[in-house]
């Protein structure tokens, strides 16, 4: 039987499938497609090393970055890019890209693209070694809270959107791909000094 509401539907797909088709030669080249090579995420790592000798420089900017995602979970697979994001526009920007660039990457956009899939898969590496432990303590402490005769409705509901975004990133996290992640897993050691740096 012909429905009539089908016909805006099939358009509608018609249009996504051609615009995809026609727009995918132009996106560029960094996506989930290339191969993320251990020489890539050793010169990502080298590339962040070298960025943090800029730091002092650009503490007053950090300070606003960290008060702007104060409240807020990171999104673990945009990590890096949401962070270049917020900078756009300061002289850090600029400063960085070359130090990006010196480490071959074409741009700090790839540099970014790059960041997020190491972070990632980083992420879901510590996650599955810490899963279902993890896990188990956040719903617990969730248990806690809301039985606690300590904390006002509102305090229980900030704390529970935290504790939910919380485990969404940790699901974001662990959602790497499989290549990305054994790409990864022999620079782990190099990328827990880092965070220790």
């Amino acid at each position: 039987m012909h429905n009539p509401q089908r016909q805006p539907k099939l358009v509608l797909n018609s249009i996504i499938l051609t615009a995809v088709f026609f727009l995918l030669p132009l996106l560029p080249t960094e996506s989930h497609a290339d191969t993320l090579s251990d020489q890539k995420v050793a010169s990502f790592i080298e590339s962040v090393r070298a960025a943090q000798t800029l730091a002092p420089e650009f503490e007053e900017l950090e300070r606003q970055m960290d008060n702007q995602n104060e409240s807020t979970m990171p999104d673990f697979s945009r990590i890096v890019s949401d962070s270049l994001e917020q900078m756009k526009g300061h002289e850090a920007y600029g400063r960085l890209e070359d130090v990006v660039q010196d480490h071959g990457f074409d741009s700090l956009e790839s540099w970014g693209a790059t960041g997020d899939r190491v972070f990632q898969a980083w992420m879901a590496i510590e996650m599955a070694e810490q899963n279902p432990a993890a896990r188990r303590e956040m719903e617990a402490a969730l248990a806690e809270m809301e039985n606690s005769p300590h904390m006002t409705a509102e305090q229980k509901a900030q704390m529970r959107a935290m504790m939910e975004s919380a485990m969404g990133a940790m699901q974001s996290a662990s959602n790497a791909p499989a290549e990305d992640i054994e790409a990864v897993r022999p620079h782990v050691e190099a990328l827990r000094q880092l965070g220790e740096e």
